[in-house]
């Protein structure tokens, strides 16, 4: 006589499905890991790229809510292996010039094609389309050359200092600037590079990316019209937080402005942005609330 277990206690085979997604992992890990500890002991301790592992978090996070999606895509695959491992080789050479000469816009960047090429040749197109956006969302871990941020943050720092200024003297402050110098009293202080708004510009997209990825607007419009935002309401973020440190700096000396002031003011932007992300998507929705009525009503 012979006795048959229940299937909860019985021992679950691992289909080649299972397999073939935990080869997948295994060989992005393999990429991921000597990149994301260099970047651990170097880039991400910066101001400019500390939102990297928060990034990689995310993408992780969607990766494994949509895990029930990603196992019914591998079961239903339609491997593409001509386009997937064309995909997957540039990237690897892509990847190999990165590592090998310190080019971390290569190096980090070459990962994303990298994983879709694997990602497709294993299971297809379909299946990449499932991870598309933890796929794309990494490319705010990306850390930019550093010409481009020269070239761009200069410009920024200019129109931040300007406009900082003309808005503290129409209110009254005894504020004059010379290029991206600010003079208020008998303090003077440097618009810096962290203060040009670029890498505050980046981050918030980021934010804004995923905050129209979890509230899912079915507008096309309106999620076109919040992207739109981002950047105008970073740069004005980065404004305030410039005249923040002024008016700090003037009211209660050089001190109070280079303290604890001027990291806090760095969340001031944040909180600044985020708020006005909000409210202007909160705005959106009255609009889009009363087209859709007046749309049902006809």
């Amino acid at each position: 006589m012979s006795t048959v277990m229940p299937t909860s206690m019985a021992a679950r085979p691992t289909s080649p499905t299972q397999w073939s997604i935990a080869l997948l992992g295994l060989g992005a890990l393999a990429l991921l890991l000597p990149t994301c500890l260099d970047l651990a002991r170097t880039t991400w301790q910066s101001e400019e790229q500390g939102h990297g592992p928060l990034i990689l978090a995310v993408s992780l996070w969607v990766v494994w809510q949509r895990r029930q999606e990603l196992m019914q895509a591998a079961v239903e695959a339609r491997p593409s292996p001509i386009g997937g491992w064309a995909l997957l080789l540039a990237a690897l050479a892509l990847y190999v010039v990165g590592r090998s000469q310190a080019i971390l816009f290569f190096e980090v960047g070459a990962l994303i094609p990298a994983l879709a090429g694997a990602a497709a040749a294993a299971f297809g197109w379909r299946f990449v389309r499932v991870l598309a956006f933890p796929l794309l969302f990494l490319v705010f871990m990306v850390p930019l050359p550093q010409m481009v941020i020269d070239s761009v943050t200069a410009s920024l720092k200019q129109a931040v200092s300007a406009i900082a200024e003309d808005v503290l003297y129409f209110i009254g402050y005894p504020i004059a600037r010379s290029g991206v110098v600010l003079m208020v009293g008998q303090y003077q202080l440097l618009v810096a590079d962290a203060c040009s708004g670029l890498n505050s510009m980046f981050s918030l997209t980021s934010l804004g990316v995923l905050y129209l990825y979890l509230t899912k607007h079915k507008s096309r419009l309106r999620n076109a019209l919040i992207v739109a935002s981002i950047l105008p309401i970073a740069f004005l973020a980065n404004i305030v937080r410039v005249m923040i440190l002024v008016l700090v700096t003037y009211h209660f000396g050089d001190e109070a402005g280079q303290g604890f002031i001027h990291g806090a003011a760095g969340m001031v932007l944040f909180v600044i942005a985020i708020v006005l992300l909000f409210s202007f998507d909160a705005f959106l929705g009255l609009f889009f609330r009363n087209r859709k009525k007046k749309g049902g009503a006809a």
